[in-house]
Formats: structure tokens, C-alpha cells, sequence
């Protein structure tokens, strides 16, 4: 396992984390894959068998994270409905002892509450995407997860993320991991190799419970 990129939609994208829908899941020699329902995608019509086939797939050893899942205030499911499903991923990975990729946009208070209410405070998450202020960074850091950041983000949220807790990731966008990796570089006055060699350590950190 050799990740840069921790989080991307490309199928064909190779030392990155290939988050699919696993339904979609047609796992590649050498790829490495995060599986979840996104709260984008009707998961109020969900159902058992739906989360049957998550546990299937999600059990393969290519896969080595739970997601991309989560909570999103701004489009898909009520909160309620997308609360519930956030916390069925949550309970599958503590099953298989695997980490969790999440979605958050507005709704960081309430991802760490699900987690705690349903117990799996221990369940090891990461923000992708982070765009959030330094005051969201800290209140997701205190609580243990790892963030994630794209083209696009917070500067002062960046700069406030320890080395040890930060990953880097495409996303569905263009930009490429070795552009993505420039711009965080270019924020915290490290060198690029800098910021892909810590990327890579922490996604082998974040992610070894699962091999």
C-alpha cells in the first residue's frame, strides 16, 4: 500500500484511495478502495439488502475503508434519515475493524454525535474534502479524526492541523495530486516532497487496521 491521494472518485487512479458505491464495486489488481453509501445518493431508499451488499464488499481485502459516508446540510436526505445511515456504516466499520471516510459539510457536530451516541467513539475517522474554519479543524482534531484537503480549503484550518493528522486527496476534480500537494505545500512552507512523503505515512497510519 502506497497512497498518496486519499480520496478520489477515479476509478483509474493509482497510489489513491478509489472511493465507489458498492454497487459499482469492481475491484482492480493493485487498487486500493473506500465503499459506502454517499448521502447524496437517496439513501433513504436504502434498504437491508442494500447494507448486506456493503458488508459483502467492504469485507474484501482491497478494501480498506468504510465510505465515503456522512452528513450533509446542504443537499440529500433529512438529517434524521442521513444520521441513521451515517451510523450503520459507523457500526459496519467497527464489524470489520476498518476506518471510516466521511462526508461533512455543516454538520461536523452532528457526525461526532452519532458517533457517540451509537458508542463507536473509537471508530477512527477522516474528513475529506475539509473546507471548514479553524474553529470546525479543532473541534474534528480534539475528537481524533484526520483531515483531508483538496485544491480548495482553509488556510488557517490547514495551518492549524497537526503533520501527523493530515492527508491530501483529488476528489472528482481535475487537479492533479502533485498540484494538490504544491498548494498545501506552498501554505505551510514545506517542499512538495515534504507533503507527500507526510501524506502517505498518515494514510498507512490511518488506514492499517484494515490489513
Amino acid at each position: 500500500m502506497d497512497i498518496i491521494d486519499f480520496h478520489t472518485h477515479d476509478t483509474g487512479a493509482t497510489s489513491a484511495l478509489i472511493s465507489v458505491d458498492p454497487r459499482q464495486f469492481d475491484p482492480q489488481p493493485g487498487k486500493w478502495y473506500s465503499l459506502g453509501y454517499h448521502p447524496w445518493h437517496e439513501v433513504d431508499k436504502l434498504t437491508d439488502d442494500d447494507f448486506a451488499l456493503l458488508q459483502r464488499c467492504a469485507s474484501h481485502d482491497q478494501v480498506l475503508a468504510i465510505g465515503e459516508t456522512g452528513m450533509d446540510s446542504l443537499r440529500g436526505a433529512s438529517r434524521d434519515v442521513q444520521a441513521q445511515v451515517f451510523t450503520r456504516h459507523l457500526t459496519l466499520a467497527a464489524i470489520l475493524d476498518k476506518p471510516v471516510v466521511v462526508h461533512c459539510v455543516r454538520t461536523a457536530q452532528d457526525i461526532l454525535t452519532s458517533r457517540h451516541k451509537a458508542g463507536l467513539d473509537t471508530v477512527a475517522m477522516a474528513i475529506h474534502g475539509f473546507r471548514g474554519n479553524v474553529h470546525v479543524a479543532r473541534t474534528l482534531l480534539a475528537a481524533g479524526c484526520y483531515l483531508s484537503f483538496g485544491h480548495q480549503f482553509n488556510p488557517a484550518a490547514l495551518e492549524a492541523t497537526p503533520l501527523d493528522r493530515l492527508l491530501i486527496e483529488t476528489d472528482d476534480s481535475a487537479t492533479s495530486i502533485n498540484d494538490v500537494a504544491s498548494i498545501i505545500a506552498s501554505t505551510l512552507h514545506l517542499s512538495v516532497a515534504q507533503v507527500k512523503t507526510i501524506a502517505t505515512h498518515n494514510a498507512t497510519t490511518f488506514l492499517s487496521r484494515s490489513h
